[in-house]
C-alpha cells in the first residue's frame, strides 16, 4: 500500500526493515539496543544494504570488498554500488571478504559502519528513471576503520546472513512491485471512466474492460503469492522459493499493468 502511494516510500521502509532484520538476526545484544531503536524511530533518517557491488549483486560470493584484521579495528577497501538511503544514512549494513583464501561464498563477514566513518565515502549518485525521492549512490571504503565489535555474527559467517536476507528482501521487491502496478491501473481505470470517445466513455468499450479486468486480477495473484511467501517467512518455515516466486510473478504483473495503463491512457 506505500508503493501504491510513494514508490520512494516504500523502497525506504523496505531497505530499513531489511537492514533491521538483519542486526535482529545476527547482531549482538549490545548492537540490537544501539541501532535499532534509532533506525525505527527516526533518529537514523534510514539505515543502508550495502552487499551489492559492480560485479555480485544476487550473487553475494563474487564480491571483492575486504576487510582486513589490524589489531583492535577491521580496515574496510573496496566499493559499493546501488545503495538506497546512502546520503542520509546513519549507519550502513557491510558485508566484506575477511578471508581470501576461504572457498567461494566462505569467507566473507557482516560489519556495522556508523555514517561519518573516516573513510566511508558516499560516492556518485544514480540517474533513475524513477524513485527520485529516494537515493542511490555507490559508496566507498578506502582504509575505513572500524572497531573489532563492528562484526555483526560470526566471523566468515556473512553468506549465509546475506542469502537469507536477500529472500526476504524479494517480497518487499515484489510488494513494492504490486504497489506500483495497482497505482498505474487505478490512474488508467479513473482514466477511462471519465474520458468520452465516440459518444461513450472509454470504460464502455470491451476492449478496454478487458485489460483492466486482465491487469487486476493478475495483481490479485501476485497479491496472494506475496502473501504466502511473508506468511511462510512470519511462520520460521522455509520461504525462499516462494518469495522469488511472488517477487517474479509481481514485478511482471506490475509491469503489464503499467502498459496497459498507458494504453488506456492513449484513448
Amino acid at each position: 500500500e506505500l508503493a501504491r502511494a510513494c514508490a520512494s516510500t516504500a523502497v525506504t521502509v523496505s531497505v530499513n526493515n531489511m537492514v533491521c532484520e538483519v542486526i535482529q538476526a545476527v547482531g549482538s545484544e549490545e548492537q540490537r539496543r544501539k541501532y535499532i531503536p534509532k533506525i525505527s524511530s527516526g533518529e537514523y533518517a534510514a539505515g543502508a544494504f550495502a552487499l551489492t557491488e559492480p560485479g555480485a549483486g544476487s550473487d553475494p560470493a563474487g564480491m571483492t570488498t575486504t576487510a582486513v584484521d589490524d589489531g583492535d579495528e577491521w580496515v574496510l577497501n573496496g566499493s559499493k554500488i546501488f545503495i538506497t538511503s546512502a546520503p542520509y544514512a546513519g549507519v550502513f549494513v557491510v558485508w566484506a571478504v575477511t578471508d581470501r583464501e576461504a572457498p567461494k561464498g566462505k569467507g566473507i563477514s557482516c560489519f556495522l559502519v556508523e555514517a561519518g566513518t573516516p573513510g566511508l565515502v558516499i560516492g556518485r549518485a544514480e540517474e533513475k528513471m524513477g524513485q527520485h525521492a529516494s537515493a542511490t549512490n555507490e559508496v566507498l571504503f578506502q582504509d575505513c576503520r572500524v572497531p573489532k565489535d563492528a562484526l555483526m555474527g560470526s566471523l566468515n559467517d556473512g553468506f549465509r546472513v546475506a542469502v537469507a536476507e536477500l529472500a526476504g528482501g524479494r517480497i518487499g521487491i515484489g510488494s513494492l512491485g504490486l504497489g506500483v502496478g495497482l497505482a498505474a491501473m487505478d490512474h488508467g481505470a479513473r482514466y477511462a471512466g471519465e474520458r468520452a470517445q465516440f459518444g461513450q466513455k472509454l470504460a464502455n468499450f470491451q476492449a478496454i474492460q478487458w485489460k483492466i479486468a486482465d491487469a487486476y486480477t493478475e495483481l490479485e495473484a501476485a497479491r496472494l503469492l506475496l502473501m504466502s511467501a511473508a506468511f511462510k517467512k512470519e511462520q520460521g518455515r522455509p520461504f525462499a522459493k516462494e518469495a522469488s516466486m511472488a517477487k517474479m510473478y509481481a514485478t511482471e504483473s506490475a509491469n503489464r499493468a503499467c502498459y496497459e495503463a498507458v494504453q488506456i491512457l492513449g484513448g
